[in-house]
């Protein structure tokens, strides 16, 4: 039996290694456009050279999975098109492209790996007194205005968005808040209209907000997910709104079954994107093509939530409860207790994918 795996964040890694380990007959192929498994979670301590992100894939693929790297083109009838022209049979696929960015024009993502090692780099060169400024309020965009002003005491960081982390409860929005301002980050809440290049004081470029108000900024990071890739639309599959891949309660694309669809690119309701997400998905599928096999009858996917958590620096975080349902509670764990169950989430997320072994609630009844 063949299987492709398009994709190896957490979803189709777990993917991957849970039917390596249930299914030893499969014959497994990866597809991915880099030789290494990104962590998403760190890629705010990869800009800040904090941390690393990344770690070679082959030491998070089970013996026996095959990669390949590239990309895919186009999914047909129980093949794969890659951008090389090479063709590639399957009898099952597992979808985990997860989601991208649309940048504005004149700044550089920070969602993505290619973004990252970008801002990185720009970050290593810009000398100290510069101002760099974070677009995106949610909390990848707290975690990266925090992650540079703490490896970076000598630059100006400023934070623009909306309503600041506005998945969090009015208690730990403002307890963010605080976390943000010890690190001397600049908050400024607005919707951002246009970052024209060479447009300010010295050459910076300058940051216009949709209500005129314009400020410098000497490196600009876009810190908001925009969507996911098109190749579910591009090769035929049903897709909601936002380009997510339609699933029925089994992950399956509603068009074909023998294609799974698993993180950000599913369009399963009640998700987010994040990686708590993925790697239940990523499992779950794998689980539901074992039991196929077996000629067992498939289970229904269910997750619950947990809460979400956020660092806010290497010393500094918070931990928010929530709902099975995913709505949040009053109750969150702030500081350093917090920065290091954050760091534990990380783990567990990586060590999950690695080794398939992850454990997640159900959905409430």
């Amino acid at each position: 039996m063949r299987v492709v795996v398009v994709g190896a964040g957490y979803a189709g890694t777990i993917a991957a290694n849970r039917l390596a380990r249930k299914v030893t007959a499969a014959e497994i192929t990866v597809i991915n456009p880099r030789a290494d498994f990104v962590e998403r979670v760190r890629l705010h301590e990869q800009i800040a050279g904090t941390g690393a992100a990344a770690a070679p894939l082959a030491s998070m693929l089970r013996e026996g999975i095959a990669t390949r790297l590239g990309t895919v083109d186009k999914i047909s009838d129980g093949e794969v098109a890659l951008g090389d022209g090479s063709r590639l049979d399957f009898d099952h696929l597992f979808l985990a492209v997860g989601s991208t960015v649309t940048p504005l024009p004149g700044t550089v993502p920070v969602g993505v790996w290619e973004g990252a090692e970008r801002a990185r780099a720009a970050l290593a060169g810009l000398p100290g007194g510069r101002t760099v400024t974070v677009i995106g309020g949610g909390l990848t965009g707290i975690e990266t205005a925090a992650e540079v002003a703490y490896g970076r005491p000598d630059l100006r960081v400023r934070l623009v968005g909306g309503t600041i982390a506005a998945s969090l409860s009015a208690g730990a929005r403002k307890r963010v808040r605080t976390g943000l301002e010890r690190l001397k980050v600049e908050i400024v809440e607005g919707s951002v209209a246009r970052v024209g290049s060479g447009a300010g004081e010295g050459g910076s470029d300058a940051v216009r907000l949709g209500s005129g108000r314009q400020f410098a900024s000497d490196l600009t990071l876009w810190a908001v997910i925009g969507g996911v890739p098109d190749l579910a639309a591009r090769s035929g599959l049903e897709v909601d709104a936002e380009g997510r891949a339609v699933v029925d309660e089994y992950l399956r694309s509603v068009n074909d079954p023998r294609i799974f669809v698993v993180g950000d690119c599913a369009a399963v309701p009640g998700a987010r994107a994040a990686c708590a997400t993925a790697l239940p998905q990523g499992a779950h599928a794998a689980d539901t093509l074992a039991r196929m096999i077996e000629g067992r009858k498939p289970k229904p996917y269910s997750m619950g939530y947990t809460g979400q958590g956020v660092s806010l620096g290497r010393r500094d975080g918070l931990l928010q409860a929530a709902r099975r349902d995913d709505s949040v509670r009053r109750l969150y764990f702030a500081g350093r207790t917090a920065a290091v169950g954050k760091e534990r989430i990380c783990r567990y997320a990586r060590f999950g994918a690695r080794t398939a072994t992850y454990a997640w609630l159900r959905a409430p009844k």
